[in-house]
């Protein structure tokens, strides 16, 4: 039977010692095991596996993705039988996995199995299909290992989440002048992510993308909000009108960044803009006015609403 999720009170920038990122997680893997277990039955291994090793499955990414989008597909079974096929495959120990090593759990991924990466919500983009941009592998794990060195070294308690969560990093090609990322509410694990010659930039977007994993692991526990679709309102960070779901995941993604850039100033690293923090700091601030008068959060969503809260009135101080 599902566990009611308790409200959360830091999911959004961790607390030294909590366990809420790891809660939300556990209870989204349970939801997938269920699903999992329904969609093998009756088959003569898989059916029959202990719940252990079938967590263990489902907690990968390769695998839980599957689960998920199988909830939407319009040909169940073929999903499914990717999904058994999958499976067994990682069971057997003779999964595809074409990666290249970033920091232990983390790889970066050279090949994609999630059936939804070319759907695309974003007017400026076109899907996300792999893409190493002609950049070699080394080019992209250097600057990965450097991204998260920036988080370990300012917020260490969200870098630990990020062991958690993120198994595989997918490029999505190299560009100067611009920087694409992305997550699947289906693909809990998985980051999709340019490359871009700035390390700030791809911070940035290795924080953005986190935090999206943790708010999808979330929505599988709890709708958050009782409004979160309808109707559309002005997005701080998105040249589209976006419902408050939308808006939601913009201001949970940007806090943490704020924070980092908050810290980095304070130690003095040349790195981090105060121009950049206060512009970050008043896309929250716009995001938060927006769910402060419209949202309709659940009990759950209230507790990480006021959070985010909490996070805006601790920048609005700034300069």
């Amino acid at each position: 039977m599902p566990v009611a999720l308790a409200p959360p009170r830091d999911l959004t920038v961790p607390e030294p010692g909590s366990t809420t990122a790891r809660d939300v997680l556990s209870a989204a893997l349970g939801r997938a095991m269920r699903e999992a277990r329904a969609a093998v039955r009756g088959h003569p291994v898989l059916g029959h596996i202990e719940p252990g090793a079938l967590a263990s499955l489902v907690r990968r990414a390769r695998v839980g993705v599957l689960v998920r989008a199988s909830r939407s597909a319009t040909d169940t079974e073929a999903i499914r039988s990717e999904l058994v096929a999958t499976m067994l495959a990682e069971l057997s120990g003779s999964g595809s996995h074409e990666s290249v090593a970033v920091e232990e759990p983390i790889v970066l991924a050279l090949a994609d199995n999630n059936p939804l990466a070319m759907q695309e919500a974003h007017p400026d983009k076109q899907g996300n299909a792999l893409d190493l941009g002609g950049r070699p592998a080394s080019e992209w794990v250097a600057a990965l290992r450097e991204a998260l060195h920036i988080v370990r070294s300012h917020l260490p308690d969200l870098r630990a989440e990020m062991d958690l969560y993120v198994q595989q990093i997918v490029p999505v090609g190299f560009f100067s002048d611009k920087h694409l990322s992305a997550s699947y509410r289906e693909a809990i694990g998985t980051l999709y992510l340019s490359l871009h010659p700035s390390p700030m930039t791809m911070v940035e977007a290795l924080v953005h993308e986190f935090q999206h994993n943790k708010l999808n692991a979330l929505l599988e526990s709890d709708d958050v909000l009782e409004n979160a679709h309808e109707p559309l309102y002005r997005s701080p960070v998105r040249p589209d009108a976006r419902p408050l779901h939308g808006v939601l995941l913009a201001v949970h993604a940007f806090v943490p960044v704020a924070l980092l850039y908050e810290r980095m100033i304070a130690a003095g690293d040349a790195r981090a803009s105060g121009k950049r923090l206060r512009e970050i700091a008043r896309i929250n601030r716009e995001g938060t006015d927006v769910l402060r008068a419209h949202a309709r959060p659940t009990p759950v969503g209230k507790a990480l609403l006021d959070e985010l809260f909490r996070w805006d009135r601790h920048f609005a101080s700034l300069p």
